[in-house]
């Protein structure tokens, strides 16, 4: 009787453990696709701002041809 105990015991202890690694991997992954999200906002938000400096640079020289 006391082997079945510490049987359902060990299982008990094993099942709670399980679920807890389970939230913790989702908690991990979930930093883990925020983190990436930023990176690319981030990426996304320097490639834009280097494509209106280009298109600013872009008609000022055009401006200068034409004034010519």
């Amino acid at each position: 009787m006391k082997k079945l105990i510490l049987m359902f015991a060990a299982i008990a202890a094993v099942s709670f453990a399980s679920c807890g690694n389970k939230q913790a991997e989702a908690e991990k992954a979930k930093a883990d696709s925020i983190r990436i999200a930023d990176s690319i906002a981030a990426v996304e938000a320097a490639a834009a701002e280097a494509a209106a400096a280009a298109a600013d640079t872009t008609a000022t020289d055009s401006a200068a041809v034409v004034a010519e």
